[in-house]
């Protein structure tokens, strides 16, 4: 019964990163009458209470946002999204959810959130950045299929570069041991940050790390700007990191490591971690050369935001 309302509601849930909490756009009544098409016959009050075993919660408005439309094209990017996912599950293909977690700094410094413990664990009474022993960067790569994470925390700056050699480890140590015969790659990103859709680092990083490298064609689509809370690694897996390590503080690399391969969930999550010592150099500039290199074909639909990159013979 779980199983069936988590499939039905994956491209309708978005989630804080942080709290935990999840949300959708569907009302109780509308998943009670989807279900009972699918011949499950269960009440609109039966609909509450798993939403509320799945970490849902009825959420009120908040005068926040400033008065400011959101983008014209949010709903027909969603709606692209979502056929692309279903295309590619139903051919066995592989989709991930990627993006940069917020950065840490390691060392004895306070961690948000409260255990359960004898006494209180001592840490500095400021966070100096000069007092850290370094800055963990995790970069998460998420399958949603098979509900696991893969997360690469880097120590240097959180670049183009990075982030593709991220996914490429993913690739290499998970992706191919379930997806052997997999030619394509479908990769759901946010629309800023080191993977940004405008990013020709980004886009380079994928040519050379990943398609030509290992001959497979890797398709990208962004979420629209301001929607990264329905980018489904925020809620499913980033917001499972957070509570594991919540009130413990980070004070070494091994620490960080440690708390997220231990993170799970009761919905079968499983976390691999690695951590990547080596030094990225930020505000790398690419000749128009190498720009017109890359083999990008923009997709018809929205091509600013959805394009597939092939390899290169």
């Amino acid at each position: 019964m779980i199983q069936a309302i988590e499939r039905l509601l994956v491209d309708d849930t978005a989630g804080d990163p942080m709290g935990g909490l999840k949300w959708t756009r569907k009302t109780t009544e509308k998943v009670s009458v989807e279900l009972r098409s699918a011949g499950i016959d269960v009440s609109a009050n039966t609909v509450a209470r798993l939403l509320s075993e799945l970490g849902y919660a009825l959420r009120v408005n908040h005068k926040k946002r400033a008065a400011r439309a959101g983008h014209p094209e949010r709903n027909r990017q969603f709606e692209y999204i979502a056929a692309l996912r279903r295309s590619f599950h139903r051919r066995g293909l592989p989709v991930v959810s990627v993006d940069t977690k917020k950065k840490e700094i390691i060392g004895c410094f306070k961690n948000p959130g409260a255990v359960w413990a004898k006494v209180a664990t001592p840490v500095n009474d400021h966070d100096f950045r000069s007092d850290a022993s370094g800055m963990g960067i995790p970069y998460g790569v998420y399958d949603p299929v098979r509900n696991r994470g893969h997360v690469c925390v880097g120590t240097s700056h959180d670049t183009p570069e990075f982030a593709a050699d991220a996914v490429r480890h993913w690739w290499v140590h998970d992706g191919t041991k379930h997806y052997q015969r997999a030619r394509q790659l479908l990769i759901l990103a946010d629309n800023g940050g080191s993977n940004g859709p405008r990013n020709h680092a980004w886009k380079h990083a994928i040519q050379t790390k990943l398609c030509d490298r290992y001959g497979i064609s890797v398709t990208v689509c962004h979420y629209p700007p301001g929607t990264s809370k329905w980018n489904p690694i925020e809620h499913r897996l980033f917001s499972a990191i957070s509570k594991n390590w919540a009130g413990k503080p980070l004070d070494s690399y091994e620490t960080m490591i440690k708390y997220l391969r231990t993170t799970k969930t009761k919905t079968g999550l499983k976390v691999q971690a690695s951590l990547i010592r080596r030094g990225y150099r930020t505000g790398v500039k690419l000749a128009a050369t190498e720009v017109a290199r890359i083999r990008l074909r923009p997709h018809d639909t929205l091509p600013a935001w959805n394009y597939t990159i092939a390899p290169r013979q």
